[in-house]
């Protein structure tokens, strides 16, 4: 099937006893069993397994073309999980421009239990070959990155790690793309790690996570943690993601088709410095965005001239652009990454310039979109 009739399809057969189109909500920490040892249709218990979690966990592996999903309460808690199958004096590559929560997992407490992380530009094929060691296990790769939208060629990448010695993990958070745009288990990654706080959900009022892979034992691994640890997605939230990937390509189309537009009049304005947007020909990785990706999403960023204080003003004077964390739901928001969503990168080599201003484009009306930046912008 097509990937718009797997948003609305997968995992999500009408229920066999009663014939309710929509996926139910099972509101049940346990389950009856059948005797000892005999669980009905493999439920025990709703932090191992859960009716409504597992319908979401099949769609997600329908998406990404892999032969396993797994839900978790948080794109961080999906994150650390990962992380969770090395031991201490593992090595890990990681792009020198990835959420500021992950920074902070990495760099802030999983050093702490002795892992050892290197950040550098994995954009440079090269340069990600250089920053491998012997004790290397994951690559830990962001693109689009957030935020300032570097593009990686992710067959490049695989190529790289699975000739080095030791075959670590690739290890893809395609948050920002989505399924929809790009594939990253089609072209050489093990895992797929989604913030579905974002696109997925899609709707501002949800917070998950995932992870995606092909290996069935690399998932049987995952979901041993999973179960271990217990950072699970409860029913309603997935019920929720489930609901927002229903419409995850129609979004996706109008966030795309709006962020151009404005991108294009973000690129005539002069007190822009700098505009970044995958798909904008003066990207530095243009190509590679454009041969990987579908479209080049609804994110953007653009650094203004006269820095922290221009930012701030712009991201305080917009009256459609919401002032706020996250992104990827229906409405537009604004941001300034160096003091809100990256702040914990302050003081690093990953350190966000200040005069950096975040976009997430919804799907509201360009032209009112584009009428409300214009008249921030005039008071930078």
């Amino acid at each position: 099937m097509n990937f718009e009739t797997l948003a609305i399809h997968a995992g999500q057969a009408p229920d066999p006893s009663n014939g309710a189109v929509m996926t139910p909500v099972y509101l049940t920490s346990t389950y009856m069993q059948d005797g000892i040892g005999r669980p009905r249709q493999g439920y025990e218990y709703s932090r191992t397994l859960n009716p409504t979690r597992k319908a979401l966990q099949d769609c997600l592996a329908a998406l990404e073309g892999g032969t396993f999903g797994l839900a978790f309460a948080s794109g961080m808690a999906a994150t650390d999980t990962v992380l969770r199958m090395l031991s201490a004096g593992d090595h890990v590559v990681a792009g020198n421009d990835v959420y500021g929560g992950t920074f902070r997992l990495f760099d802030k407490i999983l050093r702490r239990f002795g892992l050892d992380f290197t950040f550098a530009d994995t954009t440079d094929r090269e340069n990600l070959a250089e920053a491998l060691t012997p004790a290397t296990r994951v690559v830990w790769l962001e693109t689009p990155t957030n935020p300032l939208l570097a593009v990686t060629d992710i067959r490049a990448a695989a190529e790289v790690v699975q000739s080095h010695p030791g075959r670590p993990l690739l290890v893809v958070d395609n948050t920002f793309a989505t399924p929809y745009l790009q594939r990253p288990l089609e072209l050489g990654a093990d895992l797929v790690v989604h913030s579905m706080t974002k696109y997925l959900g899609g709707h501002s009022d949800v917070v998950g996570g995932a992870i995606v892979g092909k290996d069935p034992g690399l998932g049987e691994k995952l979901a041993y943690l999973q179960n271990a640890i217990g950072g699970i997605l409860g029913p309603m939230d997935s019920f929720l993601i489930l609901r927002g990937i229903k419409t995850l390509p129609v979004r996706m189309d109008r966030h795309a088709a709006n962020a151009e537009k404005i991108a294009a009049f973000l690129a005539a304005q002069k007190n822009v410095r700098r505009l970044i947007y995958p798909f904008d020909e003066s990207h530095p990785q243009v190509g590679v965005a454009k041969r990987q990706m579908k479209h080049g999403g609804g994110m953007i960023s653009f650094i203004l001239d006269d820095g922290r204080e221009s930012a701030i003003r712009v991201a305080e004077s917009t009256r459609l652009f919401t002032l706020a964390e996250s992104l990827g739901g229906v409405e537009s928001l604004i941001e300034v990454p160096a003091a809100m969503t990256h702040l914990s990168t302050q003081g690093s080599p990953l350190e966000v310039d200040e005069g950096l201003v975040r976009l997430s484009v919804g799907i509201e009306n360009v032209d009112d979109l584009i009428a409300d930046l214009e008249q921030a912008l005039k008071k930078a």
